[in-house]
């Protein structure tokens, strides 16, 4: 076997302390930069049911559609552009294409189209682009990115005539499409939704109470600085439904839960599955902040957000990695007194988040 098989391939992890009450926190930004969310985990300590205004936010998470088999040029409609993309924030993905074969689309709330495409398409389409950033030895892939919002790119104009032309008469590229946008919802949408095969769909929620939970005691700690991986690590067993117990019995995991530990008598876990929008986590964030506001016996939240891995883009517009994992996650660990811990993580070889 090749030594380097047993190696758990390296990532990037950043990790960011401050306090929602620092004028110069960053935490808004780096949420704004995840534009494409899958899926959100809410760790509950001490807790069987979440409290009415926090399950509120967690049930009105904004809808998004699936389209099948959209022309991407539709993306470059006039209608389009003039009362979603120049109207508000657009997020639109490709649904279940492989960012490491398949040729991916990304359109972003900045207005920014990106297509990543393999070589004979690119070729074929016929616009200016540069070469992924995860090629090996030879140029296969290439990334395409425009600005809809850009001058240059005005319906009419050479640059978006050049565009469409490409993407109509010798691509012909099709694919299946999450699409959402705020604030203005389905509305800004409907005209392209008319004229294709489309469903709508709410965010996926559940949520499990666990009991005597084994939990690192994060006040009297510093495994936060210390040992994040552990912390992580235990965040995602806990997520998983993995067991840290170590029991001989058990042939699943080896995880344990980091040292020094305590016990949670229970503890609640809510799930978020779906396109979610920033704006929505921002509102999730905010209502956390609120319930920790109140008196109880443990005074920590952990709120754990995931990014699609084969998305084309990753931390703000930046290409995503396909060499290994898909990694494009964030953590944030927030406690009483309004000082929260961010750890925020990347593949090896992508950009380092903000």
């Amino acid at each position: 076997m090749s030594a380097g098989l047993d190696r758990t391939p390296r990532s990037l992890l950043v990790w960011d302390r401050s306090s929602f009450l620092h004028e110069k926190n960053r935490l808004s930004s780096q949420v704004e930069q995840r534009h494409f969310n899958y899926k959100v985990s809410v760790l509950l300590p001490d807790c069987s049911s979440a409290p009415d205004h926090l399950d509120a936010v967690l049930n009105s998470f904004s809808s998004f559609y699936l389209i099948r088999k959209l022309p991407i040029y539709e993306l470059l409609d006039k209608h389009f552009l003039e009362t979603a993309v120049y109207q508000g924030s657009v997020y639109g993905m490709s649904y279940r294409t492989r960012i490491d074969e398949d040729t991916c689309v990304a359109l972003m709330p900045n207005g920014h189209l990106s297509l990543s495409l393999d070589k004979d398409s690119f070729e074929l389409l016929g616009v200016e682009g540069k070469p992924s950033r995860y090629n090996h030895r030879t140029n296969c892939r290439y990334v395409v990115t425009v600005d809809l919002t850009d001058s240059s790119m005005a319906p009419g104009g050479r640059g978006y005539q050049r565009l469409l032309t490409g993407l109509r008469s010798r691509l012909q590229l099709k694919t299946d499409l999450l699409l959402s946008h705020h604030p203005g919802g389905g509305d800004a949408l409907q005209a392209l939704l008319s004229r294709y095969n489309w469903s709508e769909h709410r965010p996926e929620v559940c949520s499990r109470t666990l009991t005597d939970l084994p939990c690192p005691a994060l006040l009297t700690s510093d495994l936060l600085t210390s040992d994040p991986h552990s912390f992580l690590e235990w965040i995602g067993a806990v997520d998983a439904g993995v067991s840290c117990d170590n029991s001989s019995s058990s042939f699943l995991s080896s995880l344990v839960c980091p040292e020094p530990k305590t016990m949670l008598s229970q503890a609640l876990i809510v799930s978020i599955c779906g396109l979610l929008l920033p704006q929505d986590l921002h509102r999730l964030i905010h209502q956390t902040r609120c319930y920790l506001e109140q008196p109880r016996l443990e005074s920590w939240v952990s709120l754990t957000v995931h990014g699609f891995a084969d998305s084309p883009v990753s931390w703000g517009g930046s290409e995503h990695g396909v060499l290994r994992g898909g990694e494009n996650f964030y953590s944030l660990l927030m406690f009483h007194d309004q000082s929260y811990h961010l750890h925020l993580a990347a593949g090896a070889h992508d950009t380092c988040p903000p």
